[in-house]
């Protein structure tokens, strides 16, 4: 058994696909079109980090509810973690590409940890494994 997808509403599909693939480096899994339970179109879209099984269903607000709920899935709190091997790196490159970081990189007992905002304004923490002095950065 294993986690397939989680949904993520975003306000608009392309903009959503951009910030997943050009800026986090996830791959496009599918883009295809699909329809709603009462027939209307809409696209089926799923990016998912490189080698990972799990994925993200990007799904586009629906209705006034939904749109209340773009970039505030998790009620503020850090709702989603991405983990990479060289955490220097990825937050090097998501800087220069723009991505927000709301809190400066520190060390954790579990590891090398940042937060950031998606292009929704949902939190994520980008994980990586502490650095080798131990020491936070600032």
């Amino acid at each position: 058994m294993h986690l397939e997808l989680i949904a993520l509403i975003v306000a608009e599909y392309d903009p959503a696909i951009d910030f997943f693939v050009n800026v986090l480096g996830f791959d496009l899994v599918e883009d295809v079109p699909s329809t709603t339970n009462d027939g209307r179109p809409k696209r089926w879209v799923v990016v998912r980090p490189p080698g990972a099984r799990t994925g993200i269903l990007l799904a586009q607000a629906d209705g006034e509810r939904q749109a209340a709920a773009v970039g505030d899935q998790v009620a503020g709190r850090v709702g989603f973690f991405l983990r990479v091997d060289d955490f220097d790196s990825a937050y090097a490159r998501m800087t220069a590409a723009g991505v927000e970081f709301v809190t400066v990189p520190r060390d954790e007992a579990y590891g090398r940890i940042a937060v950031f905002l998606d292009i929704a304004g949902n939190r994520w923490d980008l994980l990586g494994p502490s650095s080798p002095s131990g020491a936070s950065a600032g």
